[in-house]
């Protein structure tokens, strides 16, 4: 296990070290964690990944919570089309957390309101928010049901969860895979991912009703950096197919849905 002065690193820690490799760059750039954060914020919501979501929870209409919002790039895009945007992130640093969402809404010019807080007590009204968004949270759940009923408490009768990019495993014992492939995990010790009925079960027993759930190969949420339509490409070179506009969505939603890679990403929307 990796470690700084005898000890595991924070994930402040963990991201600085990546960063200061230079053949991580290219992840570095596609996780958003390169600087300024500014840039970083605008490249995400120019991002065909950002695209995708706005397409499905639609035009700003009231007040979003961004939970385990990170170092704000969501959170910036969700305020820059409009929606008045509450932050809450549990960790307060700088480099990839509180502060650093602070940051981003004082350099922006954008209000974000930020809360210290976890998911799973939220220090909010019941019914007050018209979205919930997540981003690569859910899986970092300490308790994943009680995530989803504070989530369905905090929601306004209507309101959408989106929780986009979460980690899904084929299988319980594929865990072990996952974690050790994942470039920060053995820094931090941070990571996780579940079954993707455990992910279906916790949201709708916290009370929400299931609208889509979206297989790696079913949206630009999923498959960024890639796109769908480049993974179509790249499938149809493979099958000598002249365009990859014969590759209907139902047979690129049947090979997401074949695929066992552990902590592939997929997307759900619920509304309470």
């Amino acid at each position: 296990m990796a470690s700084v002065a005898g000890r595991q690193m924070s994930w402040e820690q963990a991201v600085c070290w990546l960063k200061s490799q230079p053949e991580k760059a290219e992840i570095v750039r596609a996780c958003f964690y390169d600087d300024p954060l500014i840039e970083a914020a605008e490249r995400y919501y120019n991002s065909s990944e950002w695209r995708a979501v706005r397409a499905l929870i639609g035009p700003a209409r009231g007040r979003t919570l961004d939970i385990g919002a990170g170092r704000g790039i969501s959170s910036f895009a969700l305020a820059k089309d409009g929606w008045t945007t509450v932050a809450l992130e549990p960790d307060p640093s700088d480099e990839v957390g509180a502060g650093a969402i602070r940051r981003l809404s004082l350099e922006s010019g954008l209000k974000l309101e930020v809360v210290e807080s976890w998911g799973e007590s939220l220090p909010f009204d019941s019914n007050a928010f018209e979205l919930v968004h997540c981003r690569q949270m859910l899986h970092h759940a300490r308790d994943l049901g009680k995530l989803c009923r504070e989530i369905m408490r905090v929601l306004k009768p209507g309101g959408i969860m989106i929780a986009t990019r979460e980690h899904v495993l084929s299988h319980r014992e594929d865990l072990a895979e996952f974690l050790r492939n994942h470039p920060l995990h053995h820094l931090y010790g941070g990571e996780n991912a579940y079954l993707l009925r455990e992910y279906l079960a916790a949201i709708e027993a916290g009370g929400l009703r299931l609208i889509s759930v979206l297989n790696p190969f079913q949206s630009d949420i999923n498959a960024f950096p890639e796109t769908v339509e480049s993974i179509k490409e790249r499938l149809a070179r493979k099958l000598h197919l002249p365009s990859a506009g014969l590759i209907p969505k139902w047979a690129m939603a049947a090979l997401g849905g074949m695929m066992r890679t552990p902590g592939r990403s997929y997307t759900f929307i619920a509304r309470k």
